[in-house]
Order: structure tokens, then sequence, then C-alpha cells
């Protein structure tokens, strides 16, 4: 698990290799990660956008950004958690994740980081 804390507000990421699959004669990877919002501030903060650099080991690179979290725009209360799963597919057996979110508190907008995180399928690490 990778943490990180930015503007009181931790963020936590554990990740999972699910399985490789063939699409368009091509093999892909799976990966899923769980990711925990921490509120250590004094006011509430809402998750407002995300933005995602994902790269792999064939050095292919893709940004993904939008709004909120699938779905949601979750308001965090000072003391609150917010909790929840996706994932991604590559191309290699290997890669890593990280970005930020863009959230509101009652006094201005923050970025707040979301650590590097490696995506590993098990049977590729020495």
């Amino acid at each position: 698990m990778v943490q990180q804390v930015t503007h009181n507000i931790k963020v936590s990421v554990e990740t999972y290799f699910e399985g490789s699959f063939y699409s368009d004669q091509k093999k892909q990877y799976a990966f899923s990660y769980e990711v925990l919002i921490e509120n250590q501030s004094q006011h509430s903060v809402q998750l407002n956008s995300r933005f995602w650099l994902i790269k792999d080991a064939l050095n292919e690179t893709e940004t993904v950004e939008g709004e909120g979290v699938i779905g949601e725009q979750p308001i965090i209360e000072p003391g609150g958690k917010h909790q929840y799963n996706s994932g991604c597919v590559l191309v290699s057996p290997f890669g890593s994740m990280q970005g930020y979110y863009k959230m509101k508190t009652p006094f201005s907008e923050i970025e707040v980081t979301i650590p590097l995180f490696k995506l590993n399928a098990p049977f590729a690490m020495n």
C-alpha cells in the first residue's frame, strides 16, 4: 500500500492483479486498485475531478481525466473517509499510475496528490 498526505487529505492505494486476457489478438493485463481518501483537515472537502497518468512497461502513457470518481463527487467531512475501487488494463504485465484529485474546500480549490503506485503481475516480478 502507498500513502500520501496533501493539504491534510490522506490518499492510500492498494493494488491487485486480476489476470490476463486476449483482445484483438493482443494480450492484455487487468489490474484493480482500492483507494481510501481520509479527510484529516478541519473542513469538509468535495472531490470534483481526477487526473491520472498511466504508464506501462512498454513506455506507453495514457492520461485520464474527468469529473469525480466512479460517477460520484463525494463530500468528505472532517475525520471522514471515502473508499472506492476501480481498475485499468495494460498491454504489459507491469506499469504505474499517479495523479491528483481537484477538491473544493469552503475557501478554495486544492490539488490532492495521488501517489505513484505500481501495477505488477506476480509472474513478472523477480
